[in-house]
């Protein structure tokens, strides 16, 4: 994507400000954020930087294209605020689409979620049948029915929603400021760095379709340019488990620590993910390029650095 003029809604948070840093190289990238989330010095100073709410009623929305990321991002948020999780994750998405299109925007790329798949080991395709088992769930599922609304209704426009499956970056990205919502290999890195033991629900089976934000990223601009429409997820379909990751992570920092083992204090936990990539791949071609092993290596590197 180049020479384009773009916004990135919920662009300062993680996800958003590594998009949004990645398309400044050749665009002129607008970030939108109003800082429940995402901190302002997660972006370079190629990227105009707007302190606002995708509830607003005047939006930077004069793009050519809208990476629309913002939302209350976890199952946690929302069941603390359930109503303002509605609003931010459904009303603010028909809010900027309805602006974007009113100013002549006809490319919209947004964040959906893999959560709704529920617990499976096996890949998981868009066109399987999904639960609303959260708050969450239901939030970003009813983006994607106004999303498939309008690719419908508007000749004009394509909306392709993105089904995140489970991104990381490390504390030396632009992770870090998440605390308690960073992914887990962020978490657990950090942890078994100080010599502390990791906590891990259950037994420490749980798979996750682990990807590496930069992979992500590069999802995102090829649903872009592309066009887009429908939902796909983004992923590996490679799993591994949180045992597994805490082995990894030993082996790159040199460390023998032994996590901790405590009940899942949840219901309708999600044990394991995996993605069936095969839609967005022969849509575009896109495939992820970070293996686990090696973002690993990059989660782990500030670490070694500091040694």
């Amino acid at each position: 994507m180049q020479d384009n003029r773009v916004l990135v809604t919920g662009g300062a948070g993680f996800i958003g400000s590594n998009l949004a840093n990645h398309l400044a190289d050749d665009n002129d990238v607008i970030a939108l954020d109003n800082e429940y989330l995402g901190t302002p010095s997660n972006l370079t100073d190629d990227v105009e930087y707007v302190n606002g709410d995708v509830l607003d009623d005047d939006l930077p929305t004069n793009v050519d294209v809208v990476f629309h990321l913002a939302a209350l991002s976890s199952r946690q948020m929302l069941e603390e605020n359930p109503r303002q999780g509605a609003r931010v994750n459904i009303e603010g998405f028909v809010n900027v689409v309805e602006q974007a299109h009113d100013d002549g925007c006809d490319t919209v790329v947004y964040a959906s979620t893999s959560s709704a798949y529920g617990s499976r080991t096996e890949p998981s395709p868009e066109d399987m049948d999904l639960e609303a088992s959260t708050g969450y769930d239901a939030s970003m599922l009813g983006r994607e029915r106004y999303a498939e609304y309008y690719s419908d209704f508007y000749d004009d426009l394509t909306c392709a929603g993105m089904r995140f499956f489970s991104v990381y970056q490390g504390y030396g990205g632009n992770e870090e400021h998440k605390g308690e919502y960073a992914n887990t290999v962020s978490q657990f890195a950090d942890t078994i760095a100080h010599g502390e033991s990791p906590v891990l629900w259950g037994d420490g089976s749980q798979t996750r379709d682990f990807t590496h934000v930069n992979d992500i990223v590069n999802g995102l601009v090829t649903a872009a340019d592309h066009e887009l429409t429908g939902v796909y997820n983004l992923g590996t379909g490679d799993p591994y488990s949180f045992n597994e990751m805490v082995g990894l992570i030993n082996d790159v920092l040199g460390t023998d620590v032994e996590p901790v083992y405590e009940p899942i204090p949840l219901e309708n936990y999600v044990h394991d993910t995996c993605a069936d990539i095969s839609k967005i791949r022969a849509a575009t071609g896109w495939e992820p390029e970070i293996s686990f092993e090696e973002g690993i290596r990059r989660v782990c590197a500030p670490y070694l650095d500091d040694q």
